[in-house]
């Protein structure tokens, strides 16, 4: 049996995370119809290239499209035809929708979280439109670990993003299916397969404290290397990953 190389073990310690996530957390089952959300990013690329290959396996048995939402007023420059070549080359349609938010309109928000709410809102009306009854987004352990730091250091509470959460006034439930991988293994794979990166211009972008988070996990992770599984041990044991 011939010896794998570097990135063949890569792709298949994803491919195997990312199965394990689907089981463990049940996140997609027989008769799903799912919209996946595409920023155009690594981690959303690498979702759409693994949840393709899951529908070739028929086992569950479920449908897919891709949403991608440009925000008129951002300087976020996406190559819509490889998104949409990207998609649709593995099996999955895509479909685009352009919005825009105004920053006068509540100034108690932040400009980064009325952009996120709109794209969210958008998603929302998108999955129901096509009759989805599920969201997929591509977040990953680091981003759902740095958020729980977030909540805990500037929030005071002890939650995080789920990995599966059943919205409570619509039908649709948000399922996140790279929550067990590694951001360091999924630019890595993105690399090893030539995704092409989109420009972000964000003039919002230095405004969250999310790149401080990271510094600060990748130091206590120099202290401890198990720091992200004794973080995610503790969010499994009080049942912050599901919420139904």
């Amino acid at each position: 049996m011939p010896l794998l190389s570097v990135s063949e073990k890569l792709e298949k310690k994803i491919i195997s995370r990312f199965q394990k996530a689907i089981y463990d957390y049940n996140l997609i089952c027989d008769g799903d119809k799912i919209l996946i959300g595409l920023s155009g990013g690594k981690d959303s690329l690498c979702l759409i290239d693994l949840i393709s290959r899951r529908l070739k396996i028929n086992k569950p048995s479920f449908t897919a499209e891709a949403l991608h939402i440009r925000m008129a007023n951002i300087k976020y420059e996406s190559d819509l035809s490889y998104l949409k070549d990207f998609s649709e080359s593995r099996g999955i349609k895509f479909n685009v929708i352009t919005t825009q938010f105004d920053s006068m309109t509540d100034k108690r928000k932040s400009p980064c979280f009325l952009c996120s709410w709109n794209r969210r809102k958008q998603l929302f009306t998108k999955a129901q439109e096509l009759g989805c009854n599920k969201i997929a987004l591509g977040h990953h352990m680091d981003d759902i670990i740095h958020t729980t730091m977030m909540n805990l250091y500037f929030q005071g509470n002890f939650s995080t993003m789920p990995v599966r959460l059943k919205m409570r006034k619509m039908p649709l439930t948000i399922i996140r299916p790279l929550c067990l991988e590694e951001e360091n293994d999924l630019r890595q794979y993105a690399l090893n397969n030539n995704y092409q990166k989109q420009i972000k211009l964000c003039p919002y972008e230095t405004d969250s404290h999310r790149s401080d988070i990271s510094i600060m996990f990748k130091h206590i992770e120099e202290m401890n290397k198990e720091a992200r599984y004794s973080v995610w041990n503790a969010l499994e044991k009080n049942g912050k990953l599901i919420e139904e």
